[in-house]
Formats: structure tokens, C-alpha cells, sequence
């Protein structure tokens, strides 16, 4: 079992940045990958980021590739999206969710966040 918990969600205008932090405790929580996906009004839940266990391998959504970094601190068992340059679509509630490996969708993941809200807006 693996719970998650994010924070640092807000409002921040377009071409600004910001920072999302999960943090995930349970027994194993160290040996899952970690993943960020997002909601927006009336849309599907879409992937946005993942990071492998040890932080070797990480995957990116084409919409966020080159903008958005995801890293992980397994020593603090926390898992960070930073958002760079971000744009009014961006805007969506944020998830963090855990799964035994690396996935982009969003079926594999068995552990899911409360969710963090992302606005964009001027």
C-alpha cells in the first residue's frame, strides 16, 4: 500500500513557473515508479510525466516535453514535477499516482493522490 500527497499547486500567470511535490509513504513506496497526470474541466485524465524507481528512466507527455522536469528523492520518498514556461492549458488539477513500473498510462497506476489544482491564467 502507497499513499500519496501533493502540494504546491496555485495560481501563477503564463510563461511563469511552479513547483509540485508528492510525497509518498507506505512499505514501498520507494520501489514504484512515479507518475504526474492532470484533469482539466470537462477533459480525460492525461498523462503528463513519470520517473522510473531509481530515477534512471523518465517519460514525458509531447505537450510538456522540454518544459517540465520531473526528478525524485528517494531519501525523502518525494517525487517533484517543476513547471517551466507555463501556458494557460496547463492549467488542470495534478495528480500523483504510483505503479510497480514504468507506464504512461494511466491504467497501471494503482495509487492515486487527492490531486493539486494548476491555474494558468493572466
Amino acid at each position: 500500500q502507497v499513499q500519496l500527497e501533493e502540494s504546491g499547486g496555485g495560481l501563477v500567470q503564463p510563461g511563469g513557473s511552479l513547483r509540485l511535490s508528492c510525497a509518498a509513504s507506505g512499505r514501498d513506496a520507494t520501489d514504484h515508479a512515479l507518475g504526474w497526470f492532470r484533469q482539466a474541466p470537462g477533459k480525460e485524465r492525461q498523462f503528463v510525466a513519470a520517473i522510473s524507481w531509481n530515477g534512471g528512466a523518465t517519460y514525458y507527455a509531447d505537450s510538456v516535453n522540454g518544459r517540465f522536469t520531473i526528478s525524485r528523492d528517494n531519501a525523502k520518498s518525494t517525487v517533484t514535477l517543476q513547471m517551466n514556461s507555463l501556458k494557460p492549458e496547463d492549467t488542470a488539477v495534478y495528480y500523483c499516482a504510483a505503479a510497480w513500473s514504468l507506464y504512461r498510462e494511466m491504467g497501471e497506476y494503482d495509487y492515486w493522490g487527492q490531486g493539486t489544482q494548476v491555474t494558468v491564467s493572466s
